[in-house]
């Protein structure tokens, strides 16, 4: 567990980070990417030319004896929700950071990003039951607990159960909203009807934060290998090119199903290494996501 100035030191550090690239390079593409709820009437100008036909006012048009239209601005007010995977398969990282510490990192940049667009942020820490709920809140100050929550939250179980935090979205956000799920998506069941259904309501954006010594086995003999979230271990002979083979093409299978899942569900999804620039990945989600508005 860390220490109360450890956790401050390290919120402190990942605000200046996040904030410094919301407002420098995601706000833009930020704003594109996720719209608001609709198109509200802000006030009446005189016509000019070019302008649509259908927005005139024709009270205020009668009123003054020349043309006058209806301007209308985007309702930019959203609720964001964070689902956020906290399970034991989190903490493991063989590169830069562990796959928790880029999720944070991620989370909180989304955050910055939605509150410099006057959007509420809420989150959903999840394992294999809801482990905790923080309901959409606007501010910096809100932000900062999230990020604090965050880098020590200690979960009771170590399991993984997408279905069940999809679920709970679905149940406990009323109103449309964009929700961000954060996950390295091991799972052993099938989350598709629960993701669909959550999709229909919501926006559901995956992000996928996964290592890469989970797509290949490094040739060091005899190894010890762990599953975090059940405790099961067993010794694994990488010597072996069939053990890995047969490793590598477990995670192509596991790839290919997980992004059937989400192309038939019609969620925007994006995989991020822990040793990738996470920046380029998300910029390329959000130039994706505009493109089609």
């Amino acid at each position: 567990m860390m220490e109360t100035s450890e956790i401050l030191k390290k919120v402190r550090k990942i605000e200046i980070k996040a904030r410094g690239l919301s407002s420098n390079i995601f706000a833009g593409q930020y704003h594109t990417a996720f719209k608001g709820r609709g198109m509200a009437f802000s006030e009446v100008r005189e016509y000019q030319y070019g302008d649509d036909v259908r927005d005139i006012d024709w009270n205020v048009t009668a009123r003054f004896n020349r043309p006058y239209v209806k301007v209308f601005e985007e309702e930019r007010e959203l609720t964001v929700m964070l689902l956020i995977d906290v399970s034991g398969s989190l903490d493991f990282g063989s590169r830069q950071q562990m796959k928790r510490d880029m999720a944070v990192e991620i989370a909180a940049t989304l955050a910055f990003s939605a509150i410099q667009n006057n959007d509420k942020i809420g989150v959903v820490f999840f394992s294999d039951k809801i482990e905790k709920y923080i309901p959409p809140k606007k501010g910096r100050k809100h932000i900062l607990y999230i990020i604090r929550e965050m880098l020590d939250f200690h979960p009771e179980s170590r399991k993984t159960d997408v279905a069940m935090a999809l679920e709970f979205l679905t149940s406990v956000a009323k109103r449309r909203c964009t929700a961000f799920m954060l996950s390295d998506f091991y799972v052993r069941q099938s989350f598709m009807q629960q993701l669909t259904i959550a999709n229909r309501k919501h926006d559901v954006v995956a992000i996928q934060v996964y290592d890469r010594r989970a797509i290949e086995l490094p040739k060091v003999g005899l190894m010890k290998v762990v599953d975090a979230e059940t405790g099961y271990e067993q010794y694994v002979d990488t010597s072996s090119r069939s053990v890995r083979e047969a490793y590598k093409a477990y995670w192509v299978n596991r790839q290919r199903d997980l992004s059937d899942t989400f192309a038939k569900s019609g969620v925007d999804t994006v995989s991020i290494a822990t040793d990738d620039d996470y920046v380029k990945q998300l910029l390329l989600l959000f130039n994706r996501r505009g493109s089609r508005i």
